[in-house]
């Protein structure tokens, strides 16, 4: 019998099956870019693992809602309530309009996640275009008595929430060690505050502001955190099925976004929260804060100092895809090159599928093959595990070719059809134009030919000594050469 989904729940800390509110539609918000500078491979990192969840939610599912935002205002240097808006700072170094930044930014988003066969969400909200719903919503935060206003700012109200609601039951901090915190920096708006801990839900804009509007409380702008409360149950409702994504924005972000649902609505916000880990490199955090992030675009044209040569949107999204989405990612040139080999051997390994002929009996081999990609994904989404087992599958497409296991049409047919499945439609991996069946992979061919040529020249003279040499060296580069009595050919080693 089949397993059933189970993703581990960020809220409970633990891995739990999925039950959905609806299993006809499936409500799914994930945490979008602040659209101030190119896409990074930390942002390949969590929109690919989402992707590879809204994926085989479609499969499972028969319709998914996926819902994510793009920050254009609001979100602050510091990620809370101190320093600069980051959109209206860049909008100060590039000397433009911050909507221009934010057009630019959002352009460079798509080409990137296009490249790398994300899947577009449904709905792509932006604040700026949702201010009213948000004043609402604060209004209400205040008529609940959750949210006060102190000089034209308005301020959610911690200790209030705590008397009869959890803060801090997604993060698992306590209101003491957020207290102990904030005595150690000095916080915007301090004096402000009824307390350290409380957090902004509109901030009153200075003149030079550049982006601000009016409100109740004066021209302002929102705060970080009440834009995704509101555009998510704008387009979700008030309790929905998963929340996504990164692990850094647990807390404040996401533990706020909980604390401003609840007060408002009295009900559970979202049943599911699920975070993506971080991208290292050489076990340091990567980010252009640090100075050592490598932009998407930078990836595949090779121009970054860490880089040693450009790689394929298909060789980093199988890279990304080898970790689970729970883990972090290391970078390194060594790693991306495996994955680009890895790749090119599933990719041949479809190609040899097309032409494997079925026979009239079978080894019944197939099903169990099927069931064991399925229970990795049910497994939490366990990318490595289902990849691992289609590279059980090549072990099989060769078998199959050799005539060391049969195949029925049945069973050819469903072995066909769950590889292509996985690979393509699950992974969200594709054969690109330098595969094997490309101009590069056709001198490949040929060159092998030649060496295949000298081999058996060297074979003929009795000089084994080389053509054994030839063959190890081969084989150190995952090329095996298969003798016959018609001569030779080469394969990928799986």
């Amino acid at each position: 019998m089949r397993s059933k989904l189970h993703l581990y729940n960020t809220l409970h800390r633990k891995k739990e099956e999925f039950q959905p509110i609806d299993p006809k539609v499936i409500g799914m918000y994930v945490c979008g870019p602040t659209v101030y500078g190119d896409a990074h491979l930390g942002h390949a990192k969590s929109y690919i693992s989402f992707d590879l969840i809204y994926r085989y939610l479609l499969h499972l599912y028969p319709k998914v809602k996926y819902v994510q935002n793009i920050t254009d205002v609001g979100h602050l240097t510091d990620d809370a309530d101190m320093g600069d808006d980051k959109i209206a700072k860049q909008s100060r170094l590039e000397k433009v309009d911050p909507m221009a930044v934010v057009e630019k930014y959002i352009f460079t988003y798509f080409r990137d996640m296009d490249a790398l066969n994300v899947k577009r969400a449904d709905i792509y909200p932006r604040p700026s275009g949702h201010i009213q719903e948000q004043i609402e919503g604060i209004e209400k935060l205040i008529e609940n008595g959750f949210a006060y206003e102190k000089n034209g700012s308005v301020y959610f109200d911690v200790s209030k929430y705590d008397e009869d609601h959890d803060y801090g039951k997604l993060s698992g901090r306590t209101i003491e060690q957020m207290m102990d915190g904030a005595a150690n920096r000095e916080l915007s708006g301090q004096s402000e505050k009824k307390n350290s801990f409380d957090f902004a839900l509109w901030k009153k804009a200075e003149p030079q502001h550049l982006m601000q509007w009016n409100s109740p409380w004066g021209k302002g702008y929102p705060g970080w955190h009440i834009e995704c409360t509101i555009m998510s149950q704008k387009y979700l409702g008030n309790n929905f099925d998963i929340h996504g994504g990164g692990l850094e924005n647990s807390f404040p972000h996401h533990e706020c976004e909980i604390a401003q649902a609840e007060a408002m609505s009295n009900q559970p916000f979202a049943n599911y929260w699920l975070h993506n880990n971080m991208v290292t490199i050489n076990g340091q955090k990567m980010g252009k804060s640090l100075g050592n992030g490598i932009f998407c675009h930078e990836l595949f044209s090779g121009e970054n100092h860490q880089l040693d040569r450009p790689y394929s949107p298909m060789t980093v999204r199988f890279f990304i895809l080898q970790s689970h989405y729970r883990s972090t990612l290391d970078f390194s040139n060594q790693a991306l090159e495996a994955a680009s080999k890895g790749l090119k051997r599933l990719q041949d390994g479809i190609l040899k599928l097309e032409d494997l002929k079925a026979s009239k009996d079978g080894d019944h081999l197939v099903n169990d093959w099927v069931e064991s990609l399925y229970e990795a994904m049910n497994d939490d989404f366990n990318s490595p595990i289902a990849i691992a087992q289609l590279f059980e599958g090549l072990k099989l497409i060769n078998s199959i070719s050799d005539g060391k296991v049969k195949i029925n049409d049945q069973e050819l047919n469903k072995f066909k059809e769950t590889f292509h499945l996985f690979f393509f439609d699950i992974l969200g991996l594709s054969i690109e134009s330098n595969s094997s069946s490309d101009d590069k992979s056709e001198l490949t061919n040929e060159l092998m030919e030649l060496i295949i040529q000298f081999r058996q020249a060297a074979k003929s003279e009795r000089d084994f000594a080389t053509a054994d040499k030839i063959r190890d060296k081969l084989k150190e580069l995952n090329i095996v050469i298969k003798d016959h009595k018609d001569g030779a050919n080469w394969e990928y080693e799986n």
